[in-house]
């Protein structure tokens, strides 16, 4: 499948979400832990989504993950109204939580269970788009 270069839109930054977009600045995928509970959280909040602890770490993630869902996207919206077509999935990281996110760089379409390795497409100087691209 070819894909058209995607847009890589502007972030907005919520300061729960600072230490995330840092990372992506290293390229690297910093996800929330729990202190309480030892939840993995994504994305970025103030409070752990399962006990609602207020006692957050920030950790650096592997950057490995799997396909867990997808589709081919040929007509997005706003930014991504002429990049059709593209692929758009869910990644299971190797740490737990689901993400949305874009594939790129497959040959062909994509299988359920596919390895799959972060990559980064910067923005600006204070963020960088998670994607994901065969591992």
């Amino acid at each position: 499948m070819s894909q058209n270069q995607l847009p890589v839109p502007a972030a907005v930054i919520h300061p729960d979400a600072r230490g995330y977009w840092e990372g992506t600045t290293r390229e690297v995928i910093v996800l929330q832990r729990c202190d309480d509970c030892d939840t993995v959280i994504w994305f970025p909040r103030a409070i752990c989504p399962r006990c609602w602890g207020s006692k957050l770490s920030n950790f650096e993630a592997s950057g490995r993950g799997t396909v867990y869902s997808w589709t081919r996207t040929n007509k997005g919206m706003a930014d991504y109204r002429d990049a059709g077509p593209y692929i758009l999935a869910y990644v299971e990281l190797a740490e737990g939580p689901r993400l949305m996110t874009n594939l790129v760089g497959f040959d062909g379409d994509p299988k359920i269970g596919d390895a799959v390795q972060a990559t980064f497409d910067k923005i600006d100087d204070e963020s960088a788009l998670l994607r994901f691209g065969p591992a």
